[in-house]
């Protein structure tokens, strides 16, 4: 709806797809051969669904892939520094119990308690919210919140047998001294992991499955180093991302079209796998297969997959990674 009213003020075709389970229950036997690798962010369904659609009229698509990292559009830019501002001067000891207290309810009971505040005071997903704040109000350091913001499985080393977590450009200490500021770290932190791992790879396979070439027009490196020169407060403003490309925006595109928060390309995959996709996703999660692969702990992966279908919590996105890994070994290593 909000996509169809600016591209009517801008005089612009719209096309609009409306993604159901049948949808993705046709493009999920696909992705081990779409991706080549066990790539694990479920917005690849309507990634490629778009992918596919928009073939259909052109041969060359342009992307907006990048504003977010260059111009700090997450939410997470924003209220990560807030919270540490907030949380550091707290004794960790404090913040423990605090987080142990939140974890009690489960993220169901959550939705329901806060659902009875007046409409508009709490956010979509409240229960999923809270439960992630928990996680993070016994960190240590700023970076160890971004670390616990960005990763599925918090224990990665806990779920693979045998696995341990390399050390990497995000545990880093020289960054910290090259960054000072927070969110230009996890700025910089998302553009050398995030963006190229997991966002350009996305569009790029899912367009080019179907014959689709996306263009980055933001990525061009003047553009890139432009945004780099920019101080913070001309990106960050008010609790909100991207000021900077908002005040071109507001030349064509009235405030009141567009000013709302911001949504991810996302799909219910956490009903799903508790309605249509159940069925196929227990084949894959199926423990004495585990065990027989020994790569992965079968009772961890039981025991969130347990608590996912009874709703203690939504584990939507860490099953997605199992899943995926799943498939990619049994198409590529049966």
């Amino acid at each position: 709806m909000h996509a169809r009213r600016v591209a009517e003020h801008l005089g612009c075709d719209h096309t609009e797809l409306y993604v159901e389970p049948r949808h993705a229950l046709d493009v999920i036997p696909t992705l081990p051969d779409m991706f080549d690798e066990p790539f694990a962010d479920p917005s690849q369904i309507p990634t490629h669904l778009v992918a596919r659609m928009t073939r259909e009229h052109v041969t060359v698509a342009l992307s907006g892939d990048g504003g977010d990292e260059l111009f700090a559009g997450y939410n997470r830019y924003f209220w990560a520094e807030m919270l540490w501002r907030r949380l550091s001067p707290v004794p960790r000891g404090v913040r423990r119990l605090g987080a142990a207290a939140a974890m009690q309810l489960p993220t169901r009971q959550w939705d329901r308690l806060l659902a009875l505040m007046p409409r508009g005071w709490a956010p979509p997903q409240a229960g999923d919210k809270i439960r992630k704040v928990a996680e993070i109000l016994a960190c240590e350091r700023p970076d160890d919140i971004y670390r616990r913001l960005v990763s599925q499985w918090q224990d990665p080393a806990g779920l693979a047998l045998r696995g341990r977590e390399v050390d990497g450009i995000l545990r880093d200490p020289g960054v910290a001294s090259d960054i000072p500021g927070f969110t230009e770290r996890m700025q910089f932190f998302d553009s050398v992991t995030y963006l190229p791992d997991d966002i350009l790879t996305k569009v790029d396979r899912a367009s080019m499955q179907v014959g689709l070439e996306a263009r980055v027009p933001l990525l061009d490196h003047r553009v890139v180093e432009f945004a780099w020169r920019q101080p913070l407060h001309r990106k960050v403003r008010d609790g909100s991302g991207k000021w900077l490309l908002r005040q071109v925006l507001d030349r064509y595109v009235p405030a009141a079209l567009v000013n709302r928060p911001k949504m991810g390309f996302g799909v219910p995959i956490d009903r799903w796998l508790r309605g249509p996709l159940r069925d196929w996703a227990e084949d894959l999660l199926d423990p004495r297969r585990l065990a027989a692969d020994g790569l992965l702990r079968p009772e961890i992966v039981a025991q969130t997959w347990r608590e996912h279908l009874s709703g203690t919590r939504n584990w939507q996105y860490p099953l997605w990674v199992v899943l995926m890994f799943q498939m990619w070994r049994r198409r590529w290593l049966p």
